[in-house]
């Protein structure tokens, strides 16, 4: 049998853990080595304990995990397998009650985990570490019921509600997180903001406002009798409790937050909600950083009242919040660039016109595209910048384009319902006009207008009344999307238009539905054109969308089977090198083609 070496010994059984090193001998597993940790949590003598291990440890487990424990044993003995289990061990009761009948055995949980070595001499000895997790529970237990004694403490305890503060948490939070966890649940730390508290404050007075806090404490004790509440800073609460079922814990919470509006004697809109899981690796910083960032989701929308972190939802805040940091960066240092995608001209497959894209050329991120930055500017009512801006690099690139002998043709721009709210489009394009003396090149019929249906459906009369100075003006407007599910014929009796451009779904599902697509572009195109209205139809990828595209008559066709969008410096890159430039309509032809479509309209 191993013996260990004299400083070996002594540094291994003096060890605080609680371990047992075991060698195999003739098949047998003989305890040779225990630490002084092992024989506090067994309650014995280091003689006892080899006596008690050498009897066999089978005897003093539950019966229920006897056979768990002796195939796990096996396995790792004969190295076909890992020894990471929790099994029960009874309890042996004092000597005086061993012969009452009515004692029953007791049992602790432990949490075995074990490795091989390899010892200096070569011998090979399996080390088992044993964990009393019922014993670390109680003392996690006897620590939480201690806090009566923190309760008169004000370090530790908020004066108005009586709960424990952020002090405590800190001190004693990752503590009830061990709890639940080792309890058999996940951890979860929520974080409660209350509505607008402020402005209750001014509306109903500060008495009134520290009775919604002491009102929201009670109730949110009352519904997590076991979770530990704590009060954060201002109007904050934070929460820990166990994590069964998301849809059970976001029912409780909305139940708080109606007990909450039902109970304050003001008006109020209650709490918010943000609410992590505290995973095994992830501290607790981490885990309210998270739940912030989680409540941060809902900001002001009134249908949502509780948002679970996950870390997509996480990305997604951090680009979006990267998005409006840098965006005043990114116009001013030129990361937004115009991508010109032309627009062809169905009969004579030449390049009628252009639509100017804007795209994000970032020197960190790369390519950040406009289904991830609009939104953003959209909800933070920063899109009017970027729409101005992009009008004014077509206007700064027409010169440009007119020295390097390129064809001035039409550009469109996009623009938002939101643009005519903060800004005067119509005296802001002719400003710019102006700026870039354009009236030496062009007139101002070669800039054109889009927006979509959806922002005129939802527009004000302001902007109604800024679109016609636009038309007046000798700018063309062009209506975007249409088809796209917010189409209303009454659009062409309340807006003069000069093209309409049917949205991409409409010629990418042509065979949905029996082809009722067909049918409806084709009477479109039949209608916008009595109406003297020009026509294209976006998202052209196939030979196949061409050809029907002629078939219905449809003036335009834009869409990566002609063209994909590029900037005007890969352009310049393509005619310098020697390459033609695509063939592209002259002004003559232009309007040989719109005289001769409605000619053919009036026939």
């Amino acid at each position: 049998m191993y013996q260990f070496p004299d400083a070996l010994r002594s540094a291994y059984e003096s060890s605080p853990l609680a371990f047992v090193y075991y060698e195999v001998v003739d098949g047998h597993v003989i305890p040779v080595l225990v630490s002084d940790g092992f024989c506090r949590n067994a309650g014995k003598s280091r003689e006892d304990a080899i006596s008690w291990l050498s009897a066999g440890l089978f005897e003093r487990i539950h019966p229920d995990d006897v056979g768990l424990v002796s195939r796990v044993s096996d396995e790792f003995m004969h190295h076909r397998g890992p020894y990471n289990i929790i099994f029960r061990r009874r309890i042996d009761p004092d000597h005086s009650a061993l012969n009452r009948e009515e004692v029953r055995p007791r049992y602790v949980k432990i949490h075995g985990i074990g490795k091989w070595q390899t010892m200096p001499d070569g011998t090979k000895l399996c080390v088992i570490a044993y964990d009393n997790l019922s014993r670390a529970r109680e003392i996690v237990r006897e620590k939480r019921e201690s806090y009566q004694m923190f309760q008169k403490d004000r370090f530790y305890t908020d004066p108005l509600t009586g709960l424990p503060n952020l002090n405590y948490l800190h001190e004693f939070g990752q503590e009830k997180v061990n709890t639940v966890r080792t309890e058999g649940h996940m951890p979860c730390l929520i974080y409660t903001d209350i509505c607008a508290m402020q402005s209750y404050n001014n509306q109903y007075g500060f008495e009134e406002g520290n009775r919604l806090l002491q009102l929201t404490a009670e109730t949110m004790k009352n519904h997590f009798p076991g979770g530990l509440v704590t009060r954060g800073s201002d109007d904050h609460f934070i929460l820990i409790c166990a994590l069964e079922d998301q849809k059970e814990l976001g029912r409780r919470l909305y139940e708080v937050n109606a007990l909450i509006r039902r109970s304050a004697q003001g008006n109020t809109l209650g709490i918010r909600s943000g609410v992590c899981p505290v995973e095994e690796n992830a501290g607790l910083s981490e885990a309210l950083d998270h739940a912030k960032h989680a409540l941060r989701q809902i900001e002001n929308d009134l249908n949502r009242e509780v948002a679970f972190f996950s870390q997509e939802a996480d990305n997604i805040y951090w680009r979006n919040r990267y998005i409006v940091e840098n965006f005043g960066q990114a116009l001013e240092k030129g990361w937004f660039r115009v991508f010109y995608h032309a627009l062809y001209r169905v009969e004579s497959r030449k390049i009628a016109a252009f639509e100017g894209l804007a795209r994000w050329i970032d020197p960190t991120r790369g390519v950040i595209s406009p289904g991830e930055f609009v939104p953003v500017l959209i909800k933070y009512h920063l899109l009017y910048r970027l729409d101005l801006y992009m009008f004014e690099q077509v206007c700064r690139e027409v010169k440009i384009r007119n020295d390097n002998d390129l064809p001035l043709l039409p550009v469109s721009v996009n623009f938002s319902r939101q643009d005519f709210d903060h800004a005067d489009i119509a005296q802001e394009m002719d400003r710019l006009y102006e700026k870039y003396d354009l009236d030496r090149y062009v007139d101002k019929s070669y800039f054109i207008v889009e927006i979509t249906e959806q922002d005129l459906a939802t527009g004000s009369e302001r902007l109604q009344e800024q679109l016609k100075q636009i038309r007046e003006k000798g700018y063309q407007l062009w209506l975007d999307d249409f088809g796209s599910g917010y189409s209303a014929i009454n659009m062409f009796s309340r807006f003069e238009f000069d093209l309409i451009k049917y949205d991409m779904d409409l010629l990418h599902h042509l065979d949905d539905h029996n082809g009722e697509n067909r049918i409806i572009l084709k009477e479109l195109v039949k209608m916008t054109r009595k109406l003297h209205i020009h026509t294209l139809v976006e998202g052209v990828e196939t030979e196949e969308h061409v050809a029907f595209t002629k078939e219905i008559g449809c003036e335009l066709a834009q869409g990566f089977y002609y063209h994909r969008p590029e900037s005007l410096e890969e352009i310049l890159y393509r005619v310098r090198g020697g390459e033609a430039v695509q063939p592209c309509e002259s002004p003559e032809e232009r309007e040989s083609f719109r005289q001769r479509c409605w000619e053919e309209d009036s026939q």
